[in-house]
């Protein structure tokens, strides 16, 4: 492929979760981009997309002897170099211990990278996420010039900012998901970086959803809620449980399925048993896109019950959202962070404050005793996502933005 080379710089590959990044790296491909893979963790998954199985044998995966070696190399030659801006970094990060940890970690891996773009002749770095990931490309920038520009997307902003506003000032462009994450960080960091800030909006691709066919529902039939997210706190799937005992003690006949894998199958496993849901909610585990459009398009309504943890965590705008909108489902989804932007009360769905089961459980009614006001918020909502949510679209202006910033840039 022609074209200069870019650096994607990710945290976990692959990985269900960050499945928009394999979306936006397909997609400028599409558009004629010559894209470098760089994660800094490689992981097991037992679902990968099948989008993700070329990416994984194209990855750059380092030995420990190329790591040893680049890192060897820069000391001898530039050991004040080396040493100087392993230093900032460590420096950077001290006040958090996990991060000073990872950034001790990373700084060899860091170097090996700078070693390998150059080699590459890689002329700009793009990095998902402010933390560890924009760490390592202000790294390589420091040891080699290299430009880089940021994706901020939620927690990376919200609950530890070690050092990010000398990772942020070092960008060519940063790019938030939402005007909620723009607004935020103007107000930490200053209206500096409100400049640097365009809003992309993260996306779908349409044709992967479809409509669910008419159905008029009868008391023989079980009304099919679903949610979608990997199980950890942050997606307050045990609100959501909650509000499955309130409707189970209104005689509701559904089922909740839940799809998604992580840490707290078990605990949420338990508290099915607990409330005596076992008959209404199934943990259905991680699934790849195609099954999960599978399962939107026989759903009756969606719920994304996400929640602010005490640390400060909290969703962006979820992509399981806007595919579930683009399946035509009615939606119910709390208040926090971007999602306003995506489900408008009155308009495109429903929304109720985090942590409020009752709240839950009181929507979800209102979409199974008033299907007609429901089914339009549904055909609102799914217009909205097309229009702005669309990936082929977003990833466009994307495009845009490293045409900018790189036009003039000579490559070979």
């Amino acid at each position: 492929m022609t074209g200069p080379r870019i650096a994607y710089i990710m945290s976990r590959f692959p990985g269900l979760s960050e499945t928009f990044i394999l979306r936006e790296m397909c997609e400028l491909e599409r558009l004629g981009w010559n894209l470098e893979l760089y994660p800094l963790i490689f992981q097991q998954e037992t679902v990968v997309h099948d989008d993700a199985l070329t990416w994984m044998e194209r990855a750059h995966k380092p030995s420990l002897y190329a790591i040893a070696a680049a890192n060897l190399d820069l000391l001898v030659t530039h050991p004040i170099v080396y040493i100087s801006i392993l230093f900032k970094a460590l420096l950077g990060n001290i006040l958090s211990i996990k991060f000073l940890i990872r950034a001790f970690v990373l700084y060899p891996k860091a170097v090996w990278m700078a070693r390998q773009m150059k080699t590459d002749k890689v002329v700009h770095i793009h990095a998902h996420y402010a933390t560890h990931p924009a760490l390592v490309a202000w790294i390589i920038n420091q040891i080699t010039g290299i430009s880089y520009s940021v994706t901020a997307h939620a927690h990376d902003i919200f609950v530890d900012k070690s050092m990010i506003q000398q990772k942020l000032q070092g960008t060519s462009f940063i790019v938030t998901i939402s005007c909620f994450n723009r607004d935020y960080l103007i107000k930490y960091l200053g209206p500096w970086v409100g400049e640097k800030i365009k809003v992309i909006h993260c996306g779908i691709v349409p044709s992967l959803y479809t409509l669910p066919a008419p159905s008029e529902l009868s008391p023989e039939n079980l009304f099919d809620i679903i949610s979608i997210g990997s199980l950890r706190p942050y997606k307050g799937f045990a609100y959501l449980l909650e509000a499955c005992n309130i409707l189970r003690q209104r005689d509701l006949r559904f089922r909740c399925r839940i799809i998604g894998g992580g840490e707290l199958h078990a605990r949420l496993y338990s508290k099915i048993e607990e409330l005596k849901l076992l008959n209404f909610v199934e943990l259905l585990g991680p699934k790849d896109q195609n099954e999960v459009a599978g399962f939107l398009k026989n759903a009756d309504c969606y719920v994304q019950s996400s929640i602010v943890t005490s640390t400060g965590k909290m969703e962006g705008i979820p992509v399981s959202l806007m595919e579930a909108m683009a399946s035509g489902l009615p939606v119910v989804a709390t208040n926090i962070s971007g999602i306003p932007e995506l489900v408008r009360p009155g308009e495109t769905g429903y929304l109720v404050p985090p942590e409020e089961p009752q709240a839950l459980a009181d929507a979800i009614m209102k979409i199974y005793e008033d299907r007609g006001r429901a089914e339009h918020y549904a055909i609102t909502g799914r217009d909205l996502v097309l229009k702005e949510f669309n990936l082929s679209t977003n990833v466009a202006l994307l495009s845009d933005l490293l045409n900018s910033y790189l036009e003039g840039v000579v490559w070979k």
